[in-house]
């Protein structure tokens, strides 16, 4: 099976459950990770939180947007007024080969005030590129760094014994 994780992480919370979550899986396969990196970023967080409120896009550094490759994807953001972070929107309107494949959503949070609303837009994206079947989970910022619980979360939705179905008899 080959896996991605793709994350974007401005205080390291979200990268945090990210290296979590793909350590785990390399009992299922191959995984690589990616980290998406903003270019024209605000250095100040409130400034950055307006953007993804209003669902702006972020310049990001270059990688791959195309997913056909995988057999799980895995997409991680932190919660920013409701929504995913600017590069995690430029990922999602750029991303494609996500037709029939299984999605991971994850998000970290603060207050936890918006944390569904965030992937529920995620999901509908992806959802009408074609993604086939979705499974998510959430981590409080205070909670990122406790490994057992994060792997707890992870365990919830994709126990060792999953498969993501693709039919391509991995």
């Amino acid at each position: 099976m080959k896996i991605i994780v793709i994350y974007y992480s401005y205080s390291g919370n979200t990268q945090e459950v990210s290296l979590i979550l793909s350590e785990y899986l390399k009992e299922k396969g191959e995984v690589g990770i990616v980290e998406l990196k903003g270019l024209d970023e605000s250095n100040k967080f409130f400034s950055q939180v307006i953007r993804a409120l209003q669902h702006k896009k972020a310049k990001v550094q270059p990688v791959s947007f195309d997913l056909s490759g995988y057999d799980l994807i895995c997409l991680g953001t932190p919660v920013w007024a409701f929504g995913p972070a600017p590069a995690v929107n430029t990922y999602l309107e750029q991303c494609s080969g996500v037709g029939g494949k299984e999605v991971v959503l994850y998000a970290t949070y603060g207050s936890g005030t918006g944390k569904e609303r965030c992937l529920n837009y995620m999901q509908k994206i992806l959802a009408e590129k074609g993604a086939k079947a979705f499974k998510r989970f959430f981590i409080q910022q205070g909670k990122v760094t406790d490994r057992e619980f994060v792997l707890s979360k992870i365990k919830e939705i994709l126990p060792l014994s999953f498969d993501c179905g693709s039919g391509q008899g991995h």
